[in-house]
């Protein structure tokens, strides 16, 4: 009995695994702090961000100042009409998510940074991780100057309270204006995952707006309500702006949080479909 605890001791040395462990965190650690570096001295990704936030304020102020409400069924939802920037807002979100990984592709640079980065899948979450914080920042920045716009604009458009609309702060506009958020960085990382898939920026920019948007226009088109329910509760963009929802929430083809948990699967395969991409293929 003696052998194999010996041959055991030999092939798992004590404290090996508390090494690996500290070097995978030393790695992780460095390659934060290169994408970090790589993503604040470039400004492409400033400039996107500073987009972001304008179209989405611009729109939701235009939105806003054209909503009219002059009875109590009117049925406008105050949130939507406050969030319409998100609408474009997405475009611009979905192509930082591109260039952070298609700039590498295009400029040969993804040989150096893996080459700097052994560690692919460290290098890929790395990537992922410095998106996602800038454009969490900027996205609720965006949505915190919409929902203010509206809040300012909507009330002296006949959105009152003897309209049926008591407030425009509740918790139910809250959880709109974190769903918001939340699908804009979904949105980003999304596109960075199938980026790093296609390795080719305009075929990715193409491939992320037309999963966006054609889904809703073949769900408009199409005759069987069903169908066109189905393709709604399974599509990015519906399912994202359900999450937006304040009123209606009955008639939605999902819940506001099964929306949003729909955008996430979407990340989700994208995600790992770019990160094993990564790792099997040459770069």
């Amino acid at each position: 009995m003696s052998r194999p605890a010996r041959i055991a001791s030999a092939r798992y040395p004590p404290g090996q695994a508390r090494h690996a462990a500290g070097q995978a965190r030393h790695a992780a650690g460095q390659a934060l702090r290169a994408e970090w570096t790589k993503f604040r001295t470039v400004p492409g990704p400033a400039w996107l961000l500073a987009a972001l936030v304008t179209v989405t304020v611009a729109v939701g102020v235009a939105a806003a100042s054209a909503a009219q409400c002059q009875a109590a069924t009117c049925g406008f939802d105050p949130a939507t009409v406050s969030f319409s920037g998100i609408y474009p807002g997405q475009a611009v979100a979905a192509v930082a998510g591109v260039l952070a990984v298609g700039n590498e592709y295009s400029t040969g640079m993804i040989k150096l940074s893996l080459t700097a980065m052994p560690r692919r899948l460290s290098w890929f979450f790395a990537k992922a991780a410095v998106l996602t914080a800038p454009v969490l920042a900027a996205s609720a920045l965006a949505v915190a100057g919409a929902a203010l716009a509206g809040r300012l604009i909507l009330p002296g458009h006949g959105f009152t309270p003897v309209h049926g609309y008591a407030s425009l702060t509740s918790a139910t506009d809250l959880r709109a204006a974190v769903g918001a958020v939340l699908y804009l960085t979904l949105i980003a990382l999304f596109s960075l995952g199938l980026t790093a898939a296609v390795r080719d920026s305009a075929a990715a920019i193409g491939l992320v707006l037309g999963l966006l948007y054609l889904f809703p226009i073949a769900a408009a088109v199409i005759s069987n309500p069903p169908l066109a329910r189905h393709l709604d509760q399974i599509a990015p963009l519906p399912a994202g702006l359900d999450a937006q929802a304040t009123i209606g929430l009955a008639g939605l083809p999902l819940t506001p949080w099964q929306g949003l948990g729909v955008v996430a699967l979407w990340t989700a395969g994208a995600l790992l479909l770019g990160a094993l991409a990564l790792k099997f293929r040459d770069a």
